[in-house]
């Protein structure tokens, strides 16, 4: 009888895990997009300029006798997300010049199949090289006090991860390949998804595949805060639902400061017309410390400050 208690508690236990597996990332659907910021999202002190003319006019098409190749060219060379496009592999290049390691707060919130999950926060070190993540989990509630490590190149490629308190807790720390059904649970992405740079490379590919089309429009909108940050934000919509785009509507938020992502945020088309746009996931990174020094331990199960119970 025990036994079986303890091995529906390990299930549980694993799917909880792939929760925390997906965390940041704000990742797949991250095209330089966006969407009103929701009057439920936690995020203190976040406000939009009210809608005005695009700074970038939309892009034209290819006209007159072109071929495929040149009619392609010339979309692209003309599209609204060019100039988007180009703040992403400048934040790229930045990231990867300047940015050894960051702490933040992180606030996560997804839809996983068709059901809007709640607020989750979490506390995060993140390393870029090798790609190092901790987390500690910091609500609601039932998730306090769980922590997720994944470091790439040890533990057998899995992430490490223990619930906080209760019954799961028993079981103790659990090793799952992040993208593992029990790891993806709950989750839009794998661990492996987490940080800026990744979702700078998002950014890059979806903006480069969506240059090559039309139906989109690009606003910027200067002086935007997050959380009491002042960003410039990116929005991007795509009116008519195409199998070639991954949104309808989202936004990117770049603190002018630090000049990296810090919030994102993307929405599907409305069910029926006139409808509201339909929240799918929304990452918000607070309180970012950039170059922090971190080392090995920072993302070592036996770190004596952590509570995974390794040896």
């Amino acid at each position: 009888m025990e036994g079986s208690i303890l091995v529906e508690m390990m299930k549980k236990r694993e799917g909880f895990l792939g929760r925390v597996a997906a965390t940041f990332v704000m990742v797949t659907a991250v095209g330089l997009c966006a969407a009103s910021v929701s009057a439920e999202s936690p995020v203190a002190n976040q406000s939009i300029p009210g809608i005005g003319s695009p700074l970038v006019p939309n892009g034209g098409g290819a006209e007159g006798n072109l071929d495929a190749a040149e009619a392609v060219a010339e979309v692209v060379a003309s599209h609204p997300l060019i100039p988007a496009l180009k703040i992403a592999q400048s934040g790229m290049d930045k990231i990867r010049e300047t940015v050894q390691d960051y702490s933040c707060t992180v606030v996560k919130r997804e839809r996983i199949d068709g059901k809007l999950g709640e607020h989750e926060y979490m506390f995060a070190k993140i390393r870029q090289a090798p790609f190092s993540v901790y987390l500690y989990f910091l609500g609601p509630e039932s998730l306090k006090g769980q922590e997720v490590l994944f470091v790439d190149g040890r533990n057998e490629g899995n992430m490490l991860a223990h619930a906080g308190s209760g019954v799961r807790a028993m079981v103790g720390m659990v090793s799952l390949k992040p993208t593992s059904m029990m790891a993806m649970q709950g989750n839009r992405y794998p661990v492996t998804e987490l940080g800026v740079e990744n979702l700078t490379r998002r950014l890059i590919e979806v903006a480069e595949h969506d240059s090559q089309f039309g139906e989109c429009t690009v606003n910027f909108f200067p002086n935007a805060k997050v959380n009491g940050r002042v960003c410039t934000c990116i929005q991007v919509e795509h009116p008519v639902p195409r199998k070639n785009f991954r949104f309808h509507l989202a936004r990117v938020f770049i603190d002018d400061e630090i000049s990296i992502p810090i919030r994102y945020e993307s929405y599907d088309w409305p069910r029926e017309a006139g409808g509201q746009a339909v929240l799918m996931e929304e990452y918000t990174y607070m309180n970012v410390k950039l170059n922090n020094g971190f080392t090995d331990a920072d993302f070592d199960a036996r770190n004596t400050a952590y509570k995974f119970g390794a040896k």
